[in-house]
């Protein structure tokens, strides 16, 4: 196995990793790298530089409730004749490394086991008739590949580092971990390397308790953090504690500037949601400085004692330390700030929906999530829970057995009273059924935002199994133009190719809305959200598709259909959105009215981005 001296690249990843070993209070450390960047192999390496007797647990994507917080000892409970708890896997790390490897793809129930341990320290088992607290302080290591999801907002904000994201592709490097792999030119004095390191760790934590930092610098770092527009007041503590680790780690006493700038560039930056304000607009924000009156003479103010005065050295220091600041937070943030930083902020909005979604319990299909008295014939029998319930009973069953019989034939006595049946979560995950309103002179304008809107929905479809629809409503009906998929390019496809212009046939696309819904629960669908971008103004009945003669419906007809579609829609559970994109000037309040009959919720985004479409649609 490759040392943790040995591995090549990932050298923020490597100090962040050292930061954690001087100070566990940090929480753990998040690596997002690409497949094959060696994040997995650093991250096992990092027991290397710990002490010997520390725990190191590797938790599996595939992990059972049983097996993660603990229960009952089947085979000992059964040996016995009483129960036998076990511990779970966040207990057995309890002072050391819980590492997940693929952090991303971890089920949202384990996601929430673990932040609960971390907050509290402890696990809490509640569950078979089992109540027992046992104690769970670990650092968390998570590794994944962004390409494979997001990681939950809150478990990101119960770790203290998350390393900015980066592509290995320098050759030299690449050549160096090919050898370092091979067995060429590797590093001969490892062993003499990692004790080194494990030295150096040991005096930084001796170091620890002794660093100190000022109160400009810390108040510098949490403006950074209201700049960056992080969320929470952990990241700011998290934000102090690296750069005093890292002052540690350097031996020194005091933090200096390459503190501050590593501390920004593992905590706050990745958190960042929003480019900072340029110094232009934050000096237009601030009040103009009172100029002195000209009559005045200046060496009245000079001579004249002032209570609020300040020493010189005082005020130079107070006046150059968070320009300092700031300047070192602009150097940071200019080269680490990621790309997908919109992205960011819309995944911190949808942070209390996670785990939630389209998620209904049933006996026959999804996650096993936990058993429940029952008949054999209602589901499918929990085998371990019913032996467990069974194995209390067992000695006492066998004696009157065999008071009763005489004998007994059987090893294990199972009555009706014993037998749990399996309760099942279907995680299906939810539909949003766009329906776009194709005509008019807006029209173009709202192809782009749907387009934008849809893609940023599908970036989270493959973790959550979201599913996208899209409708077109112009000239005289609706139109499906790609049924529930999750697939980016056909919905960009469609969007692109799609026709503008003529009528407002607002009511056949509630109705093609409706049917697509209908079809969609009935495979497994649970929940369902309906994203209507219009303006609200329908002229087109649904009665004139289906009968050629018919007059020209009036308005009170039209608003009549779409008060019964509307209702219809509301009574089965459908969720709504009404994004109104018409000027304000040109508004008329039918999208609002629209909203309202649906019973759903409006929102007025003229010219509105595609995150603040998704925003609202995931809000």
């Amino acid at each position: 196995m490759i040392a943790f001296t040995d591995i090549v690249g990932m050298d923020l990843a490597k100090q962040a990793l050292m930061l954690l070993a001087v100070d566990p209070s940090l929480g753990g450390v998040v690596i997002p790298a690409a497949v094959g960047s060696g994040k997995s192999t650093l991250a096992r390496a990092f027991a290397d530089i710990l002490p010997e007797d520390t725990p190191f647990v590797e938790l599996p994507l595939n992990v059972t409730e049983d097996r993660l917080i603990g229960g009952v000892d089947l085979e000992a409970t059964l040996a016995k004749g009483e129960r036998v708890v076990q511990h779970g896997v966040l207990s057995k790390a309890h002072g050391g490394v819980l590492y997940v490897d693929s952090l991303s793809l971890l089920d949202s129930s384990a996601v929430s086991h673990i932040m609960d341990a971390m907050s509290r320290g402890a696990v809490l088992v509640e569950r078979e008739g089992l109540s027992e607290v046992h104690e769970s302080e670990f650092m968390l290591i998570g590794t994944y590949d962004p390409s494979d999801g997001d990681v939950r907002m809150g478990l990101l904000d119960r770790i203290g580092m998350i390393v900015p994201f980066t592509t290995q592709n320098d050759y030299r490097a690449r050549k160096l971990i090919v050898n370092c792999v091979l067995g060429k030119n590797g590093s001969e004095d490892t062993e003499d390397e990692l004790k080194m390191l494990k030295g150096l760790i040991e005096a930084a934590k001796e170091q620890l308790p002794h660093v100190s930092m000022t109160q400009e610098q810390m108040k510098g770092l949490i403006q950074s953090a209201v700049s960056l527009g992080v969320e929470g007041n952990r990241a700011d503590i998290f934000a102090v504690r690296a750069a005093k680790a890292s002052a540690a780690l350097a031996q020194r006493t005091d933090v200096d500037e390459d503190d501050l700038k590593l501390a920004l560039k593992l905590v706050l930056v990745p958190r960042a949601t929003r480019m900072p304000e340029q110094e232009e607009e934050m000096m237009e924000d601030m009040p103009p400085e009172e100029e002195m009156p000209p009559d005045t003479p200046e060496t009245e103010d000079q001579d004249a004692p002032d209570d609020n005065s300040t020493d010189p050295d005082e005020e130079e220091e107070q006046e150059e330390t968070p320009d300092m600041i700031e300047e070192l937070m602009m150097e940071a943030v200019e080269t680490e700030l990621p790309d997908n930083i919109m992205n960011i902020s819309l995944a911190a909005k949808k942070k209390s929906r996670s785990g939630s979604r389209g998620e209904a319990l049933n006996n026959r299909r999804g996650r096993f999530v936990r058993s429940q008295e029952g008949e054999m014939r209602s589901g499918k029998v929990a085998i371990i829970p019913t032996l467990i319930s069974a194995a209390p009973w067992q000695e006492s069953r066998k004696k009157e057995r065999k008071k009763k019989y005489g004998k007994v034939n059987t090893a294990l006595i199972i009555n009706k009273e014993d037998v749990r049946i399996k309760k099942f979560r279907d995680k299906s995950g939810t539909l949003y059924i766009f329906m776009v309103d194709a005509s008019g002179s807006m029209a173009l304008n709202r192809m782009r935002q749907a387009k934008g809107a849809v893609s940023h929905l599908l970036q989270n479809a493959y973790v959550h199994r979201d599913q996208v629809s899209l409708i077109s409503f112009r000239g005289k009906e609706a139109q499906l133009l790609l049924p529930p998929s999750q697939s980016v390019d056909r919905a960009k496809r469609e969007l692109d190719v799609l026709p503008t212009g003529g009528g407002t046939p607002l009511a056949s696309a509630l109705f093609l809305g409706l049917e697509t819904a209908r079809q969609a629960k009935t495979k497994g669908v649970s929940q369902v959200m309906f994203v209507v971008i219009t303006d609200g103004r329908g002229n087109i009945s649904l009665k004139s598709l289906y009968e050629k003669d018919a007059p020209k419906a009036t308005k009170e007809e039209i608003e009549e259909e779409l008060q019964g579609l509307s209702a219809t829609i509301f009574a089965e559970g459908v969720a709504s959105v009404v994004i109104d994109t018409q000027m304000n000037y040109l508004s008329r309040g039918e999208a609002p009215k629209l909203a309202e009959k649906l019973g759903g919720r409006y929102f007025y985004l003229p010219n509105a981005k595609a995150e603040e479409i998704a925003m609202a649609a995931l809000s």
